[in-house]
């Protein structure tokens, strides 16, 4: 596997949490977290389709990073 091909599964993975977010009660903190992930995995795409695919890579690293811990605050995953 590519780093294109990692960082292609790591936005679909990334998509498939915020859909385990579903209706969570979210507190205005917890909010503002989940938009800030948000625009890190759309600067993923945005430098994927540039070409810089290690700056890529470590946004949706990051944008993960955020999403588990809303995840893991609202009991979504261990």
């Amino acid at each position: 596997m590519d780093i294109r091909e990692r960082i292609e599964i790591d936005i679909g993975k990334f998509d498939e949490s915020i859909k385990k977010l579903g209706s969570a009660q979210l507190d205005k903190k917890q909010r503002e977290i989940v938009e800030l992930a948000k625009m890190y995995a759309s600067d993923a795409k945005a430098w994927m389709k540039k070409g810089d695919l290690y700056t890529s890579f470590s946004s949706i690293a990051y944008a993960h990073g955020l999403m588990d811990s809303i995840l893991k605050q609202n009991g979504i995953i261990e």
